[in-house]
Parts: C-alpha cells; sequence; structure tokens
C-alpha cells in the first residue's frame, strides 16, 4: 500500500524519485543512512585555505589588539612613572613648595649653558592649565628613542636656553609614552608656562597657537618665522615654542605654541605667583 492508499495526500520521496532516493546525493535518505559512523567528505584546498586565513587573520588581530593597548595605555603609564621618578630624582627643594610668592624681574635674567650631551637634564616644566600636579623633566636633544620616549620633554639641540635671547624650543609627545603635551590645544593667549633650572624660574606667557607641516622648521627659528632664506633680525625678545605631533595619533602636522617670556625670579626669592593656586 502507498502513501497516498492509506489516505494521505502526499507521495512519499521513494515513490517520485526512487532513483535519486536510492543514489542520490548526500544527505538524502538510506545512502546517507548507509554511511559508516564518524566518515566525513573530504575538505575542498580552496576551503581549507580560507580557514587557515581565517585563522591568521583572527591571530593577526589579537596581536595588533595587544599591540594598541602596549602602545596606547601601557607606554603611558609606564612613560608617567618614569617622569615621576625623574622629577623625584632632581631632588630640587622648593621646586612645588617656594616660601613666598616670588619677585617679578624683568631684567636681563641669568642664563646657563646648553648642556653638551643629549639626555642632559636641565630643567623642569610646569604648565598650570595642565592642572597642578602637573611637573615634567626637560632634558637635551629631541632623539625619540633617548629623550622622548624615556624622559618626556626635550630641547631642540642649537636653539635657545630658558631665559635667552631669541627661542627656546621643545618637543613632546601628544599620546603615548606619558604624552607630556597631550593637552597642547588647550593652551590659550596668556596662560603660563613655566620653566625651572635648578636657581631660577622662567615665566612665560602664550601668545599665539598654529598648525604646520612638519618641513615649516621655521616655528623654532631664533624669531619664530623667519625662514632660512630672510635675515634674520636683531634679538630682542626671549621666546618659548612647545611643538608636538598632529592631529591626535598622527604625525601628519605638528600643533605650535609660542610664548613670550614674561619675567624671571631667582627660586630663593619664591614660587611664581601662576604655581600658587
Amino acid at each position: 500500500m502507498t502513501h497516498a492508499q492509506a489516505g494521505h495526500n502526499v507521495p512519499l520521496p521513494q515513490e517520485v524519485f526512487p532513483i535519486a532516493y536510492e543514489r542520490g546525493p548526500s544527505g538524502m535518505g538510506p545512502r546517507n543512512a548507509r554511511r559508516p559512523r564518524g566518515s566525513a567528505a573530504p575538505m575542498r584546498p580552496v576551503a581549507w585555505l580560507i580557514g587557515v586565513l581565517g585563522e591568521l587573520l583572527v591571530t593577526a588581530g589579537v596581536v595588533l589588539g595587544l599591540f594598541v593597548v602596549w602602545q596606547l595605555w601601557w607606554t603611558d603609564v609606564e612613560g608617567e612613572r618614569a617622569q615621576s621618578e625623574i622629577i623625584a630624582e632632581m631632588d630640587w627643594e622648593g621646586a612645588q613648595t617656594g616660601p613666598a610668592t616670588s619677585t617679578e624681574h624683568r631684567d636681563s635674567p641669568p642664563v646657563m649653558k646648553e648642556p653638551p650631551e643629549a639626555g642632559t637634564l636641565f630643567a623642569q616644566m610646569f604648565i598650570p592649565r595642565f592642572g597642578n600636579e602637573y611637573i615634567k623633566p626637560v632634558a637635551e636633544g629631541t632623539d625619540k628613542a633617548t629623550v622622548l620616549d624615556t624622559i618626556g620633554i626635550g630641547h631642540y639641540n642649537g636653539t635657545a636656553m630658558p631665559g635667552a635671547l631669541g627661542n627656546f624650543a621643545v618637543a613632546a609627545h601628544r599620546t603615548t609614552y606619558g604624552k607630556p603635551f597631550n593637552q597642547i590645544a588647550e593652551l590659550k593667549e596668556g596662560d603660563a608656562v613655566v620653566v625651572r633650572t635648578k636657581e631660577n624660574w622662567y615665566v612665560y606667557k602664550v601668545t599665539e597657537s598654529k598648525i604646520v607641516l612638519p618641513q615649516n622648521v621655521e616655528v623654532i627659528a631664533p624669531v619664530p618665522g623667519v625662514t632660512k632664506d630672510q635675515d634674520m633680525p636683531k634679538l630682542t625678545k626671549r621666546f618659548i615654542t612647545l611643538t608636538s605631533c598632529h592631529p591626535m595619533f598622527s604625525a601628519t602636522e605638528r600643533y605650535i605654541v609660542h610664548g613670550e617670556l614674561d619675567y624671571w625670579s631667582p627660586v630663593g626669592e619664591g614660587k611664581p605667583k601662576e604655581l600658587m593656586g
């Protein structure tokens, strides 16, 4: 008796496709049932290759993710720790707790000689806009591996020293390795940038900010903006220039902040009022 004769309208598959049912492709009826348990169709080379590539991409993604975590987070942790340790090792009494508000001197300040060796520590930088706890070491040179990645703020070799006529120019990371200039874009005209050597304070005030291309090196010229093919005017002002990469997580441009010296004072006379907040 057929499936239809039993009172059903839908015939069984073996009644409609008897040959296909007996010898059809894998997955149809009795033929599939006769395959030994645990057997599988051989994987085609293309499918195998796609599987291997997929696993490699997943592995690469994990490795890349770990690298990003290391670059953006762990280098900051290590950088900030190293910079704090450097400040502590400098052991400059009065760097954070002067006895009183210092006297503002506007005559020609004393100027130290430029250190002969890269990596030599010679100053500390305070930027009130970045918070009361902001204090970073400054070293000679702008080599990435030996200064910017390990110490923090680097002084462009050959530019003026703190308080000198000309342009005291420095560089630091905006992201990673403690990111000393992470908030550089927040600086506004009139903000203080305070530099301390072992014996003197130099208080600069921000005059302007700009974004330039890496080849615009005239931003660190003795008079900012004067190019090599122009005559350098007589130096009459004491500038400071902060440089960092722009935009964030890129080095296609440079973020520049210029300032001029407002006053200086000996460390022994107290602490600048800009740091008394």
